[in-house]
């Protein structure tokens, strides 16, 4: 058989992306996942006592604020990534904004002479939790995202990897906000960031093998 033919044959099935089926399902991804992490929270570590109260509101609604504006870049870029020809590396520099948006703040707070919160960051368990229960938060909303990612056509696929644990990871800080008791910004800019980015760094690894299509 000639390479013409082979070539020929082989694109006589071929189906063209269609983006109106696969942004959509991103979004679906992004909310069964997010149900699924709130409902393993609730399930092991379970919400916080004093949710109720105006402090703890303010700093849930912070840390909801910035994990869901790291959702929010991710999946623009993993929108562009599923289909070849789009470019979308200039949306990874916007993916760094909440977290050095939150890293000034956390360097403010700390600089107006609240310096008993450098210790905190690091006593007790807290930190310990967060960098494990974000991670175990995010592997269904990661599943639900290669899912959503493999019916497109994605081409770069550690960097679009890494966006699926990024996203993943900020879904999974998202749902462990309602549970974390610690209320300072350096501990969400230091312990919140280095649990996103380690699911982050798991999607690159993983993600040539599970988005090859």
């Amino acid at each position: 058989m000639k390479t013409e033919q082979l070539i020929e044959m082989l694109s006589k099935n071929l189906e063209p992306v269609n983006p109106q089926n696969a942004t959509p399902s991103l979004a679906s991804a992004v909310v069964a996942g997010g149900a699924a992490a709130f409902w393993l929270m609730l399930n092991t570590v379970s919400l916080r006592g004093n949710l109720g109260a105006r402090s703890s509101l303010a700093f849930l609604t912070l840390k909801l604020v910035f994990a869901l504006l790291v959702v929010g870049i991710g999946l623009r870029f993993l929108s562009r990534a599923m289909h070849p020809g789009q470019d979308a590396r200039k949306l990874l520099r916007l993916t760094l904004v909440p977290f050095v948006a939150v890293g000034i703040a956390a360097v403010g707070e700390l600089g107006f002479g609240r310096s008993t919160l450098v210790p905190s960051i690091t006593a007790g368990t807290d930190w310990v939790q967060c960098l494990s229960y974000i991670p175990v938060f995010s592997v269904v909303p990661w599943a639900l995202l290669v899912w959503a990612v493999r019916r497109g056509a994605p081409t770069e696929l550690t960097r679009t990897g890494a966006m699926t644990g990024l996203v993943a990871g900020a879904v999974g800080a998202a749902a462990y906000a309602f549970h974390c008791p610690d209320d300072s910004l350096p501990f969400i800019a230091l312990w919140y960031g280095l649990s996103i980015a380690f699911c982050s760094a798991v999607g690159a690894v993983l993600g040539p093998r599970v988005l090859r299509w």
